[in-house]
């Protein structure tokens, strides 16, 4: 009986996050949004802090903060980040945080942010996840 209430309280949190303007990609939580033209997912992964997500929420919502992290937000752009040393610290993107745009589809961008942002994070630490992927909404 355990798992049949696991298994509803389960399906009962998907139709909620989906109702809520949410969906689950790979385990991980999405939000989404359609912005000048673009269709922007943010990954709401565990490790970002209250700050880091109202950050990227408001990259997801607002045009002016869209330009600021992703001027060319034409084609496809991707935001990654290492789980172990965040996005945000002291208040500014911290060294690893990269975001790339301008690429010519979903799959380049993402290698080309997590490449670039591996580079950059400490060896010791977890590898780079993209919590912010931009393309061309339609």
């Amino acid at each position: 009986m355990q798992t049949v209430g696991r298994t509803a309280a389960v399906l009962a949190l998907g139709a909620w996050t989906a109702l809520a303007g949410g969906a689950l990609a790979g385990g991980v939580p999405v939000e989404t949004n359609v912005l000048d033209g673009a269709k922007i997912t943010l990954h709401t992964y565990p490790f970002l802090d209250a700050t880091e997500l109202a950050t990227l929420r408001l990259v997801l919502t607002n045009s002016q903060a869209l330009s600021l992290f992703l001027p060319d937000h034409k084609g496809f752009a991707a935001i990654a980040v290492a789980p172990d040393e965040g996005f945000i610290r002291n208040g500014a993107p911290v060294a690893s945080a990269v975001a790339l745009g301008g690429m010519t589809d979903a799959k380049t961008a993402s290698a080309q942010a997590l490449a670039a942002c591996d580079a950059r994070r400490k060896a010791s630490g977890q590898a780079c996840v993209v919590v912010l992927e931009l393309g061309p909404a339609g």
